[in-house]
């Protein structure tokens, strides 16, 4: 079987032929134009990290790394099957929702003395003790408990046969960013976001991509950070960040696909229309970050370092804070184990 499109080539080859998303260049500039206002702010570099992660370890925690595999390897598929029905976890006082429950659980077992960032004590969990740390203060559980318990337990071996720990097994990568994403597709099943789109296999990696940047961001943390090669990491594509991406007007779905997903059509995984919404994501903030580099260097007489990764760093926290001016615009609904 022929190689996969990598996420950049293959969100490029997506628009080039998609049926009902399109990017918009006029609202690409006008993104653009907001994030060059923002160019020097915090919310735009790699120190953003812990300000995305408040729940991580300390990046010089000995966890902190092995916290991010636990939860990228966990980060997939947190929407509620009815807005009133949505798993919450409470920590230290604040109630967490979606992706930030899994964030929440993973620390609170912690502290609650649970080693789950020893590969070792995950790798061999049972699915019960992962209820027992994943637990809901509802009655509301997380989704996909089965699934999360699969990942976790495999992703455990596979690090217990690389050194014991994700830094261990990431480690003969070197600094490369494409090696990083290569090496945790190659040894990760679970990690494999393909699909076959007009014949032509391509590839979203969307978790590989996520672990790798966020190793990134621990390492800059640590005054480490150097991946000269990390642009070639694209935008994370998920259902929300496209959905900020419709409500800025960079991207437009059809009508007929506006309508499917108001009427809260289940697109299974591999979807034409799911494929079209995430791939032509990445090819629209690929083209925000050409747009940008080109204000930075036309205005500014400068080079921008600004890339795909932190813009999605940037557009995930807005599209949650800004959720109440975008609920007209749905977020389409697929239950799998790569977002």
């Amino acid at each position: 079987m022929e190689a996969p499109l990598p996420p950049r080539e293959s969100g490029r080859f997506v628009v080039e032929h998609s049926q009902d998303v399109f990017v918009e260049e006029e609202g690409v500039r006008r993104v653009a134009e907001m994030l060059y206002a923002l160019r020097k702010s915090e919310d735009l570099t790699a120190s953003g990290w812990k300000k995305a992660n408040p729940l991580a370890p300390s990046p010089t925690s000995d966890h902190a790394l092995n916290w991010v595999f636990v939860v990228d390897t966990m980060n997939f598929s947190f929407w509620p099957e009815r807005e009133d029905q949505q798993c919450e976890v409470t920590y230290r006082g604040t109630t967490y929702y979606g992706y930030m429950t899994l964030c929440a659980a993973i620390t609170r077992a912690m502290e609650e003395g649970i080693p789950i960032t020893e590969p070792s004590y995950f790798s061999q969990m049972s699915v019960e003790e992962l209820g027992r740390v994943l637990r809901s203060d509802n009655n509301t559980p997380m989704p996909m408990l089965e699934e999360r318990h699969q990942v976790l337990t495999e992703g455990g071996r596979v690090l217990l046969q690389h050194g014991g720990s994700f830094r261990s097994f990431i480690s003969p990568a070197g600094r490369d960013a494409q090696k990083m994403v290569e090496l945790i597709v190659d040894s990760l099943p679970s990690y494999r976001d393909e699909a076959t789109y007009k014949g032509k296999r391509i590839s979203l990696y969307k978790r590989a991509q996520i672990l790798v940047a966020d190793f990134w961001g621990i390492m800059e943390a640590r005054v480490e950070g150097d991946m000269p090669n990390l642009d070639i990491l694209t935008m994370f594509a998920d259902y929300r960040v496209p959905q900020a991406l419709v409500h800025l007007g960079a991207l437009r779905y059809s009508d007929t696909l506006m309508q499917t997903l108001r009427n809260g059509e289940l697109l299974s995984s591999g979807d034409r229309r799911e494929v079209e919404i995430r791939g032509c994501s990445i090819w629209c903030v690929e083209k925000i970050k050409a747009h940008l580099w080109s204000l930075v260097e036309d205005r500014d007489g400068q080079s921008c370092n600004i890339n795909s990764a932190i813009i999605d760093f940037y557009l995930w926290p807005y599209a949650k804070q800004h959720h109440k001016e975008m609920a007209h615009i749905p977020i389409h609904h697929t239950r799998c184990i790569y977002y």
